[in-house]
Parts: C-alpha cells; structure tokens; sequence
C-alpha cells in the first residue's frame, strides 16, 4: 500500500511539474512581426508596436520596464498627451522629423535624436513634416521610496554630438556612446534618470564582441539598428550554448542574471550597432 502511495504521488508531482510554466529567462522579438497595440499614447495617427512590457504577450516578465517598442507618428499627425506620477520615459528616432512636446516647452527631432521625460511632466510627440516619424519608446517604472526632484528643463541631443570610447571591463573592439544616464552622474551625455542605470549605443568592429556577461540587479534590452552577428543569450557565462543569429530588426530581453552578449561577424566591412538599455530591478528584502 505505501509503494502504491508512493507511485500516485510521484504522478501527481509530475503532472504538477509539467503544468507549471517556466519564465524564460530572455524574450526575442522581431520589429517587422510584432503586432500593433493600443495604449495611452495611440491615435488615429499615432501607432505604437510592442516589444517588450505592455501590449507584449509575455507583459509579466520585465520588472522595471513598463513598455519597449516602436511609435510610428503619420505625417502631421500627433499622439495622446500623457504624464506619469512614477515612471520616466527615453525616445531615440530612427527616423523621419518631429516635435516633442514637453510641459510648457517644445523642440524639434531629427534622426538620431534622444531625449530624456522624467515623471509629473505632460509631454507628446507630434509630426508636422510630410513623412513618418519613426521612435522608440522605454518607459521605465520608478519605486515608490525613490524621492523625485522637481523635473529639469528639456534636453534632447543627438548621436553625433557624442564621441565614442571604450568601457572598463569590455574589449577594444567595441566603442560605445553614453546617452543617458542616473541623475547622480556625469559620465552621460544627459545625467537625468532614477531606475534607469544606461541608455547607450554600441559600435562593433568586424569581429568585436562586448564579451557575454550578466548583471545581478539590472534587466537589459538590445536592439539592433544595423548589421548582423551572434546574440549571447543564456546558455552560461561564456554564452557558447546560447548563441542565436540576430540581425537588424531584431530585439532581445534579458533578465537579471541572464547571459547577455554580442559576437559581431569578421570580415572587414563587418560594422554593426546596437541600441541599448539597462535598468535596474528592486531586489527582495531579507525577511530577517
């Protein structure tokens, strides 16, 4: 009777096993397959295309990032006007002209533009020119113990204001420019945020690698703008098990501890770049 007991217990544990998701530890996406999704921002002419966080089937998995994905503004169109009591918001445009519209102030956009919205502040992006405007969108959540300071005035700045250079701890073979960053430092080239820890572009020689990695209290999301090369994601430290084809359009989501890397291809006109953020999670407290 007790190895009968025994045997249904162990089905019923399997069955339970079995049925029991698992949350993976990274998400891919790819810009041209994802689906349109209404939120706050939508209009008529205003259409936001989700990546990561919401409007994303697996919305649940990031912790700080509320929402990552593509706004899409139509020739003179304009999106909602929105503000967020507890949440900052990054813009990089990969295309096309507009306005970004912030509390009292507005500024024109370019290409290659980027920009910092911290909390409380009213803000939209409108497009007065004759093609689409194309950006992208982090949304990041800030914790309630976090003290806010009143919001600075707005500042948008561009690509090729900034100089490359090399990171401590990461070969030669890829330079980076610093974008944006915590509000307590001055490495950036806009010292502003609270959750987010780095925005930055990377630029990957042919064969440069930023050698695959992870970090203990950040999630991270890449996107590549151009070229083409191996993605380092999970699969240990040295990301050999883990390594997958990513080319521009695509998009990876990393967890907290998650392998994360990039092998750029070798032949010579092997260029590739790639968009980055990294931000920080709030760490369980100790019970005791």
């Amino acid at each position: 009777m007790r190895q009968l007991y025994i045997a249904l217990l162990g089905i019923a544990i399997g069955l339970t096993m079995q049925e029991r998701k698992v949350e993976p530890t990274w998400l891919y996406r790819e810009v041209s397959a994802a689906a349109e999704q209404k939120i706050d921002l939508s209009s008529e002419t205003c259409h936001y295309t989700a990546l990561f966080g919401e409007g994303d089937s697996e919305a649940k998995l990031p912790q700080s990032v509320a929402r990552f994905g593509e706004l899409t503004v139509a020739s003179h169109g304009t999106c909602q006007l929105v503000e967020y009591p507890r949440e900052e918001e990054l813009y990089f445009v990969l295309g096309g002209t507009g306005m970004l519209h912030y509390g009292e102030e507005s500024h024109s956009l370019s290409q290659n533009d980027f920009t910092y919205v911290p909390p409380t502040v009213r803000h939209t992006i409108s497009n007065p020119s004759g093609e689409g405007l194309r950006v992208v969108v982090t949304t990041v959540r800030i914790p309630q113990e976090t003290a806010l300071a009143p919001p600075a005035p707005m500042a948008v700045a561009n690509l090729n204001e900034i100089k490359e250079e090399t990171v401590g701890g990461h070969p030669n073979s890829v330079l980076y420019k610093l974008l944006i960053g915590p509000h307590s430092g001055m490495r950036d080239r806009i010292n502003a945020t609270y959750t987010v820890a780095d925005f930055f572009l990377m630029d990957f020689a042919p064969g440069g690698t930023n050698t695959p990695h992870h970090h203990e209290v950040a999630e991270e999301i890449y996107l590549v703008l151009d070229g083409e090369g191996q993605m380092a994601a999970d699969g240990g430290m040295d990301g050999v098990q883990g390594l997958h084809h990513a080319k521009a359009g695509d998009a990876y989501y990393f967890r907290p501890n998650c392998t994360v890397g990039f092998y750029n291809q070798k032949s010579s006109a092997a260029k590739a770049h790639i968009l980055a953020v990294r931000v920080f999670v709030p760490m369980p407290k100790n019970p005791d």
